[in-house]
C-alpha cells in the first residue's frame, strides 16, 4: 500500500505489488478485494497466467462455474513442470467440481479422473483423498453406488493416514451413507460412531439424530427378526395341536376329519392373505417414509450445515453481502423443509383416519389472498409476477383446511419450478351451477406426459427419486388429490417441458337446498 500510494510509479513494481496483495486477500478468504487487486495487473505481467488462474479459484469459491472454467481451461495442456506455480492436477480437479456443480456428468467424470491420475503419480496424500471423495460423490450423484463405493473406500483408507481430522470425519461419514443405502446398518453405525469420534469438538445434534436413527432402522431391523422366529415357533405349535386334534377326529369319523381340514385350511388361508397384504402395506409406507426422511430432510439438513459454514466465514470476513444471500438462502430451505414436514404430518393423519372435514360456504377470493400472503417474500425474491384474477362472488362448498393444504402444495410448486422474472396466474373460468374452475398457470420447467400420468393415476403410492423427470417425493400431489376427492372436486394437469404447466381445479359450490 506505501508503494502504491506514492507519486514515482513504477508499472512492474506496482504489479508485483497487486499481485502479491491479491494473494494475501485471496488467503484471508476476501475475495472482492482480491479480485480487484487482480484485476489492476498488466496482462503483460511475468506471472500474468498464475494471476488467471487465482481468478478462477476466486470463481469457483464464488459459484461462479460457467466463468471458472474459462480460465482453468487455458491452462488444460499447460506442461506439467512450469514456473507459474500451477499443478495440473489441481486445475483437472477444479474443472471436474465445476462440471459437476453444472451437472455436466460426463466432462466432470472425464477430468476428476484425470485430476486422480496425476495425484497418484505425486503420490499426494492429501490431494488423493479429496480427489477420490470428489470422484465417488459423482457416481453417488448419479444413483451409481457400485462406482462410488471403490472411491469412497480409498479415500477412507488414506485418511487414516494423515493427521486430519476433517478428512477422517468426511470418509467415514460417507461410508456410513453408502452403507444406510444398502441397508447395512451394523457397518453404517460403526462408520458413524468414527465420524463422531473426530467430530467430538462439535455439538452437532443434526449427527447425533443420524446415529439414532440408523440405531434405531437396526433395532427394528432386529425387532422383525425376532417376530419372525416367533412365528414359526407358533407355526410349530399350531401344528401340533392340529396334528393332535386331527388324531381325536379320527376315532370319530373320517369325514369328519375332512370336512374339519377343508374349513382349516380356508380360514388360515384368510387370515395369512389378509396378514400378509397387511403387511406388505405397512412395510412399505415405512419404507416410503424412511426414503422421504434419509434423502428430503438429509439434503436440507446437509444444505442449511453447508450454508451455516460459509455464514460463519463471512462474519469473519464481513462479508455483508454474502451474508444477506446465504441468509435468504437459509429462508428457503427452512421454508421447503416446513412444507414438506407440513405434508407428511397431513398424510400421517390422513393415513391413521385422524382428519376431520367439515364442509362450509368458503369465499375463495378471500382465501387465495389468505395464502398469497404467506408467499409474498418469496414471490419477491424471485421476482416472480403473480397474478390473481377471481370472481369475488365465487363460494365454494369445502373444508377450509383441505382447501388451503390444496392450495398452498399447488402455488409451492409453481414457485419452486418457475425460474426468476417468470409469471403465475391464478383465476376462474367456465364456472357453472355447480362447480367452479380454478386455473393455475405458471411459466416454469413443465413437465412430460409420463409424469403427469404418474401424478394422476389413481394410487396412494408415493413418487421415488430414481430419475430426473420425478422430481421431489410427490407426497403433495397425494394429498391434493386425496383432499379434493373427498370434497367432491377434481384435478387435472396441462404441461409441456419448457412450456409452464397449468393446473386446472373443479371445485364444488354449494347445493341449493342448502
Amino acid at each position: 500500500m506505501k508503494q502504491l500510494s506514492t507519486k514515482n510509479k513504477i508499472s512492474e513494481l506496482d504489479n508485483y505489488c497487486y499481485f502479491f496483495r491479491g494473494i494475501s486477500f485471496k488467503e484471508k478468504g476476501i475475495f472482492n478485494e482480491a479480485k480487484n487487486s487482480f484485476n489492476k495487473i498488466s496482462k503483460r505481467f511475468k506471472f500474468y497466467k498464475t494471476v488467471e488462474n487465482y481468478l478462477g479459484q476466486i470463481a469457483l469459491e464464488q459459484n461462479e462455474f460457467k466463468k471458472a472454467i474459462s480460465y482453468f481451461k487455458e491452462f488444460e495442456y499447460l506442461e506439467t513442470a512450469n514456473y507459474f506455480n500451477i499443478d495440473q492436477g489441481k486445475v483437472n480437479h477444479n474443472l471436474g467440481i465445476c462440471y459437476l456443480h453444472l451437472d455436466d456428468y460426463t466432462k466432470a467424470e472425464y477430468y476428476l479422473l484425470k485430476s486422480t491420475e496425476i495425484q497418484e503419480k505425486e503420490n499426494d496424500t492429501l490431494m488423493l483423498i479429496g480427489a477420490y471423495g470428489d470422484v465417488a460423490n459423482l457416481y453417488y450423484n448419479q444413483f451409481k453406488d457400485n462406482l462410488a463405493l471403490p472411491y469412497f473406500e480409498k479415500a477412507y483408507r488414506l485418511s487414516k493416514k494423515v493427521k486430519r481430522y476433517d478428512l477422517k470425519k468426511i470418509a467415514a461419514l460417507n461410508l456410513a451413507v453408502v452403507e444406510e443405502n444398502n441397508k447395512n446398518f451394523e457397518k453404517a453405525i460403526e462408520y458413524r460412531k468414527e465420524a463422531e469420534k473426530w467430530n467430538d469438538s462439535l455439538t452437532d445434534q443434526n449427527k447425533i439424530w443420524a446415529v439414532a436413527d440408523v440405531e434405531k432402522k437396526f433395532a427394528i431391523k432386529q425387532k422383525q427378526k425376532e417376530i419372525e422366529v416367533l412365528e414359526i415357533k407358533n407355526e410349530i405349535r399350531e401344528t401340533q395341536r392340529n396334528g393332535l386334534f386331527i388324531i381325536a377326529l379320527l376315532l370319530l369319523s373320517i369325514f369328519g376329519i375332512g370336512v374339519y381340514f377343508y374349513r382349516q385350511k380356508i380360514k388360515r388361508n384368510k387370515i395369512i392373505l389378509a396378514q400378509k397384504e397387511n403387511l406388505d402395506e405397512l412395510n412399505a409406507t415405512k419404507d416410503k417414509l424412511f426414503s422421504i426422511v434419509s434423502h428430503d430432510l438429509r439434503s436440507s439438513v446437509n444444505g442449511l450445515k453447508s450454508s451455516n459454514s460459509k455464514l460463519m466465514l463471512n462474519l469473519k470476513s464481513n462479508n455483508y453481502e454474502q451474508l444477506d444471500e446465504l441468509i435468504h438462502q437459509n429462508a428457503v430451505v427452512a421454508n421447503s423443509t416446513y412444507n414438506l414436514l407440513d405434508n407428511l404430518l397431513n398424510w400421517a393423519n390422513q393415513q391413521t383416519n385422524q382428519i376431520f372435514f367439515q364442509k362450509e360456504s368458503l369465499h375463495l377470493f378471500s382465501i387465495l389472498k389468505q395464502v398469497e400472503y404467506n408467499y409474498k417474500p418469496l414471490v419477491a425474491e424471485k421476482n416472480i409476477e403473480l397474478k390473481i384474477e377471481i370472481d369475488k362472488n365465487a363460494f365454494v362448498f369445502m373444508d377450509l383446511d383441505s382447501l388451503k393444504i390444496v392450495l398452498r402444495n399447488l402455488l409451492d410448486n409453481s414457485l419452486k419450478y418457475t425460474n426468476e422474472k417468470g409469471m403465475i396466474s391464478i383465476f376462474t373460468q367456465n364456472n357453472t351451477t355447480e362447480t367452479i374452475q380454478l386455473i393455475i398457470e405458471d411459466t416454469g420447467i413443465g413437465m412430460s406426459a409420463q409424469v403427469i400420468v404418474e401424478l394422476l393415476q389413481e394410487s396412494t403410492k408415493l413418487s421415488k427419486k430414481n430419475n430426473k423427470e420425478i422430481v421431489g417425493t410427490g407426497l403433495g400431489m397425494q394429498l391434493c388429490k386425496s383432499m379434493l376427492q373427498k370434497n367432491g372436486g377434481k384435478i387435472n394437469i396441462q404441461s409441456q417441458e419448457g412450456m409452464g404447466t397449468t393446473i386446472i381445479l373443479t371445485l364444488p359450490k354449494q347445493p341449493t337446498n342448502e
